[in-house]
């Protein structure tokens, strides 16, 4: 392809969009309407797989101790709980330091363990992190059988109804995602049709003078990426505002809620929705002129 066979397509593109400015506007608004609600909702599924792994990882063994161990049987079970495959984290909690949790959780109502007095009913104990949930069920009874120790809970119930909660998350953010990937592709292309349809006299007189197909479809193509990078932009744009603007709110009010950061988080977004932009663009403009091109 010459050189100015290239600027050519370049000046073609440019005078379409100018000459078609109403249909131009409509599409780049719905490209950027389109992708703007597919990044919205790929935020949305990011967040939601990070808040999963966040549940995940707080998921952890509770080992109890009998109260007849001495500080050697507690330095030797922490001993052995570091050295079990998977364990990433043994953190000891003595009787004070559980009595004092306890009255902590209780708030208000801390003074209904006046009546114990001096007399702490809590054990010495451990939290067992994992570097896999599922490592905790076949974790758990060799822990039990460590000399000294209680009883090791992880609360099986809870754990179970967690990993089910997680896995439907992550597994219908991603068929939503899918599924408005396709919605955006469809929309785009057929407002792309629209513009293709208002030139269709030209695409036809083109293909009977005798001009191939590709040096009828370049331009076209070039438009439709045009058209889907700029609808990109302005999604992009409208997108980054909005979710600083929540992660601003909702850090002023809920900041214990584990929300990914603009950064990086944004800029992943924005090259996506960009790509996104331009690829569906072409495709649409593609998809759209074979029909004018059988002719």
């Amino acid at each position: 392809m010459s050189f100015s066979t290239k600027e050519y397509f370049v000046k073609e593109t440019y005078k379409s969009i100018r000459r078609n400015g109403f249909m131009s506007f409509a599409s780049i608004s719905t490209v950027a309407v389109s992708l703007l609600v597919l990044g919205m909702f790929l935020l949305i599924f990011l967040n939601t797989n990070n808040l999963a792994q966040y549940l995940e990882s707080q998921v952890q063994v509770s080992v109890y101790m009998q109260d007849s161990a001495t500080p050697e049987d507690l330095k030797n079970v922490e001993d052995k709980l570091k050295k079990m495959p998977g364990v990433v984290k043994v953190t000891p909690i003595n009787k004070e330091q559980a009595l004092a949790r306890f009255k902590e959780r209780l708030g208000d109502q801390k003074q209904l363990l006046d009546s114990l007095g001096k007399d702490n009913p809590f054990p010495n104990s451990f939290d067992v992190q994992v570097d896999a949930p599922e490592r905790i069920k076949t974790i758990t009874p060799s822990i039990d059988q460590l000399p000294k120790v209680e009883t090791a809970k992880f609360g099986q119930e809870v754990v179970e109804h967690l990993f089910s909660l997680t896995k439907i998350l992550r597994v219908g953010g991603i068929i939503l995602v899918i599924f408005l990937a396709m919605a955006t592709l469809f929309i785009i292309s057929n407002t792309i049709r629209l513009t293709v349809f208002a030139r269709r006299k030209e695409v036809v007189i083109m293909k009977y003078v005798g001009a191939t197909d590709w040096f009828i479809r370049w331009p076209f193509l070039l438009e439709g990426m045009t058209l889907g990078f700029f609808g990109a932009v302005i999604a992009s744009l409208c997108l980054n505002s909005i979710y600083a603007g929540i992660l601003e709110r909702i850090h002023a009010t809920l900041a214990f809620l584990p929300l990914l950061p603009t950064s990086p988080l944004l800029v992943y977004v924005t090259l996506f929705l960009l790509a996104a932009g331009t690829g569906i663009g072409a495709l649409g403009s593609y998809i759209s002129l074979r029909k004018f091109l059988r002719v």
